[in-house]
């Protein structure tokens, strides 16, 4: 039985004969991990002024990058720190770069975690009104995406309280169009995070 003939578009054909645009994209990728390297040593400097933040159980050492090529299809980078992650409970600040949508920075918490912190962070956002940041409202942890059966923008009628939702997601994107504000977007951002975690702030 002889294979079944697979073409490719002319667009595809360009595309494999042209090096250029994969070696470019290495080359970004490249970058975001310098980026992520240069942070996680910003956000070891910003975690270390607040110790009382830190858990017996949870590591607040460890920065741990990853990447991948096939998130919804495309390439993606990930800095995770702190980090903590068991079957019941999570804990995490997550810097994410997502190839051709946008890059976010994301507080995840679920069991134990959720629960020392939810109060702290209904307060903060019970003050005002903060349209910057998403509230995930989803059913899967593990989503990135924007949309709105994932996330809805602080401030949406629809938003219930983080005592009635199973875990807390909070997330902030820019534009991959905004490159050059990307350093102070993640640092501004983890301050702001760590400033809800402690129940202070704006």
């Amino acid at each position: 039985m002889s294979p079944a003939k697979v073409t490719l578009s002319p667009k595809e054909l360009e595309l494999v004969n042209n090096a250029d645009w994969i070696l470019t994209k290495n080359a970004i990728i490249g970058k975001v991990y310098e980026l992520f390297g240069q942070l996680s040593e910003i956000y070891r400097e910003e975690l270390a002024k607040h110790p009382s933040l830190a858990e017996q159980d949870i590591d607040f050492r460890s920065p741990k990058i990853s990447k991948g090529e096939q998130y919804e299809g495309l390439p993606w980078v990930m800095l995770d720190h702190p980090r903590h992650f068991t079957n019941e409970d999570a804990f995490a600040i997550r810097s994410f770069f997502w190839w051709g949508k946008f890059c976010s920075i994301t507080l995840q918490l679920s069991g134990s975690c959720k629960k020392k912190y939810e109060v702290s962070l209904q307060k903060y956002f019970d003050k005002a009104v903060h349209d910057d940041w998403y509230i995930g409202t989803g059913n899967e942890q593990w989503k990135h995406h924007f949309e709105e059966d994932n996330y809805l923008v602080h401030g949406h009628p629809d938003i219930p309280s983080f005592s009635q939702i199973p875990f807390i997601k909070l997330a902030k994107k820019i534009p991959l169009t905004d490159w050059e504000k990307l350093p102070v977007f993640f640092e501004e951002s983890y301050r702001e995070i760590l400033q809800m975690l402690l129940g202070s702030g704006k």
